[in-house]
């Protein structure tokens, strides 16, 4: 093992600790769910998750920033990535939410949980985990933990394949903090593989490609008058309906990539405008989000837009392009794409919203979503997960890496 620091870490601070790597995988989603970690709090859980790697010999560590990589070198005829962040959003304010920090459990009313006595402290299949990231996506970091302490141990397992393990910083924000892509721009050659699965919650189904996801501001304008005399102004909120008229008539395409059916979408997402209550606004601007399929690239994406907006009486010098993010194709064809699928079982499905698949497809690399949790459920007051879905994840993931386990 080698550990390589890109940033300096500070000094003098006493970091949370995990359990034993090989201990339940359920029990190890639970004590990572109480080490807080939204957004720009990732240091401690980065600090505790580096210490776990670090002992392992088989597994060369990099940190770079809260981001850590870890890859075995054991000369394999390919190598995959398990990847997964560790940062989650904000603690639900409402009284009474259970999706919070510290993680609890609770059995389900009516469903036994096998022999307590042999396992007192194990909770059963259908026992579910109540805590701020169940399912987004600390059940799918704990899976990636488990499998780098069996394969990362000298005394365990040989994979079939090269791993490189990548749990990384800042994804629940904008996509420029993302640690992942500042791994992309500062050392790509990290993330050099045959294929990669992206651990998001996905109810334990393989979801191929993303959506790509655009965002404008639209401004529409007006003239700003005493709203006692409105008629010496033009209401820059009332001229924004032709454009929210276009926008709610919208039909959403479905397109099929590789055989999978992607349903698009265009919608406002946020309008604001005007300066005072009694002040006719001279200005109004709409939030536009663009959810498109992986048949197009991005400057395909704003052509349609444009186009959609043009109809709408709306000119290109309106529109300001705010975010910009590209598909992923599916890439199911893929020899090592095709035996995941054949190893972890079910019937692919697309991938409607965006996630960092994207950033491993623009690499070159093939990747796909899979991973224990129903996303429904991701940042909801009640976020949960059963004990019985990480670890029938984990389950999956070693017969692919570890048949003979």
């Amino acid at each position: 093992m080698e550990t390589h620091h890109a940033t300096g870490q500070p000094t003098g601070t006493t970091a949370p600790t995990l359990p034993d790597l090989g201990s339940d995988v359920a029990l190890l989603t639970a004590a990572l769910l109480d080490i807080h970690s939204v957004s720009d709090h990732e240091g401690p859980l980065a600090d505790a998750v580096e210490a776990a790697l670090s002992a392992l010999p088989r597994l060369h560590v990099t940190r770079i920033g809260d981001t850590l990589v870890a890859r075995t070198d054991l000369g394999l005829d390919s190598r995959v990535v398990l990847a997964g962040h560790l940062d989650t959003v904000p603690l639900p304010t409402v009284p009474g939410a259970r999706g919070t920090v510290p993680s609890h459990w609770e059995p389900v009313a009516g469903v036994g949980r096998g022999d307590p006595a042999a396992a007192p402290d194990r909770p059963g299949d259908a026992d579910l985990l109540f805590g701020r990231g169940a399912t987004d996506m600390k059940s799918g970091v704990a899976v990636q933990l488990a499998l780098a302490g069996l394969i990362g141990d000298d005394a365990g397992p040989v994979p079939t394949r090269d791993v490189t393990w990548v749990f990384y910083d800042h994804e629940e924000v904008g996509s420029e903090f993302s640690g992942l892509g500042r791994v992309v721009r500062e050392a790509p050659e990290l993330l050099e593989a045959d294929f990669a699965v992206l651990l998001e919650p996905t109810d334990g189904v393989v979801e191929g490609g993303c959506n790509g996801t655009n965002r404008y501001a639209v401004t529409v304008p007006g003239v700003a008058a005493h709203s006692g005399r409105a008629w010496r102004g033009t209401n820059a909120v009332h001229a924004a309906a032709p454009l929210l008229a276009a926008l709610a008539a919208y039909e959403p395409a479905t397109v099929t990539v590789e055989g999978l059916d992607y349903r698009e979408g265009l919608n406002a997402v946020r309008i604001h405008g005007g300066t005072a209550g009694n002040v006719i606004p001279d200005a109004c601007t709409v939030e536009v989000n663009f959810r498109f399929a992986p048949d197009k690239d991005v400057e395909q994406a704003h052509e349609h837009v444009f186009e959609v907006l043009a109809a709408a009486g709306v000119s290109r010098d309106q529109v300001e392009i705010t975010d910009e993010s590209a598909a992923a194709r599916p890439g199911l064809d893929h020899p090592a794409a095709a035996a995941f699928v054949a190893a972890v079982g079910g019937v692919p499905m697309p991938k409607y919203g965006w996630t960092d698949v994207a950033r491993f497809s623009a690499l070159g690399v093939p990747a796909v979503n899979f991973g224990p949790g129903d996303a429904l459920l991701a940042h909801t007051d009640d976020e949960h997960v059963s004990a019985g879905a990480i670890r029938d994840c984990l389950a999956a993931l070693t017969r692919w890496l570890l048949p003979g386990e």
